[in-house]
């Protein structure tokens, strides 16, 4: 069986990015359907193999991926030997870390453009480490983003069936309200639509959700329903896309995990992590959407506070593996095909 080559980025070096791909990569499971490899410093996964006093487990530093082992008991790492073991300590900011964490995702998304892994899966990186080297980047979906040429794009969060693409990102609720706008919703719908090809699904249903209570309750509470979402959904079907809505945020993730929806769109940042992180704290896959890779990541931060004490829980970034295993699966069928 052909099994896709899965390339994942260390993240930064001072967070908890190494040891819970060491956890993981120590599991023999992975390399039975996938060909792992760590994208990284090589002398930063050696120490951290030191610190969890994990037996059993090398390291394989190879400059390209013809070195590669693919072999249980054998990390291979393609090492970009960028961070100074004499300055790093876990758990601070430093733009080392930063820049290096960049470069490991930068060099990830293009050897997915070149097809060489057909799928990348991202540790955290710290954004305060990332803009001390001179990175002025959002998060790891810019950096993609900006490197794909890509203009409609986003994440979904993933959480077994349960799928929510967020509308609204990092800002206030005031300038939330302010950002909903029909053209906008428009092109969310377009992207939810184009990332759900991801699962072969036959005319999926997509819930757009409210932002205001109640879905504005007729404009009582609010108009953006009314002025700019509901429009935007009824475009949407006039080409074709089951799109539904505006469905109050309080009960349309209910009926998503009942199945009634197969993707949610939280207009609002904070409605969409909630209802996930009540489902599955600790659990909730990210997926880049409407970018030519495929890319997947764990839903939580560098958690600085724990960095290099062998007490980070590998579960998400194994859940972030498994996902981009079967995406990238289907990709390699599709290259083999064509």
């Amino acid at each position: 069986m052909r099994k896709p080559v899965i390339g994942i980025t260390m993240g930064d070096a001072a967070g908890i990015g190494p040891e819970i791909i060491l956890k993981c990569l120590s599991q023999k499971e992975i390399y039975g359907k996938s060909k792992p490899v760590v994208l990284g410093d090589a002398k930063v996964m050696e120490e951290i193999i030191r610190i969890c006093e994990v037996s059993g487990i090398k390291i394989n530093r190879i400059k390209n991926l013809s070195a590669a082992f693919f072999e249980h008991g054998v990390i291979d790492v393609l090492d970009y030997d960028n961070i100074d073991m004499s300055r790093l300590k876990y758990g601070t900011v430093d733009a080392m870390c930063g820049a290096a964490a960049v470069k490991y995702t930068i060099e990830a998304g293009k050897l997915a453009l070149s097809n060489e892994i057909q799928a990348m899966v991202s540790a955290p990186l710290n954004k305060e480490s990332m803009r001390k080297a001179g990175y002025q980047y959002e998060g790891q979906t810019e950096i993609i983003g900006a490197l794909t040429g890509s203009t409609n794009y986003g994440m979904f969060l993933l959480l077994g069936d349960l799928k929510i693409l967020l509308y609204s990102t990092h800002m206030s609720l005031r300038n939330a309200c302010d950002a909903v706008k029909e053209d906008r919703v428009f092109n969310n719908i377009l992207l939810a639509h184009e990332g759900l090809k991801h699962y072969k699904l036959d005319n999926p249903v997509i819930a757009v959700s409210a932002i205001n209570p109640h879905a504005g309750e007729g404009g009582l509470f609010g108009s953006e329903e009314i002025d700019e979402i509901l429009p935007a959904i009824l475009l949407a079907r006039s080409k074709g896309i089951n799109a539904v809505g505006p469905i109050p945020a309080d009960t349309v993730f209910v009926k998503a995990l009942k199945g009634e929806y197969d993707l949610v769109i939280s207009m609002y940042h904070d409605h969409g992590n909630m209802a996930m992180k009540l489902l599955g704290f600790g659990h909730v896959v990210t997926l880049l959407v409407g970018v030519p890779i495929i890319r997947t990541s764990v839903g939580h931060g560098t958690a600085f506070d724990i960095a290099g004490k062998n007490r980070a829980d590998h579960k998400n970034m194994k859940a972030a593996i498994d996902t981009a295993i079967d995406l990238g699966m289907k990709r390699l069928r599709q290259v083999v095909r064509t």
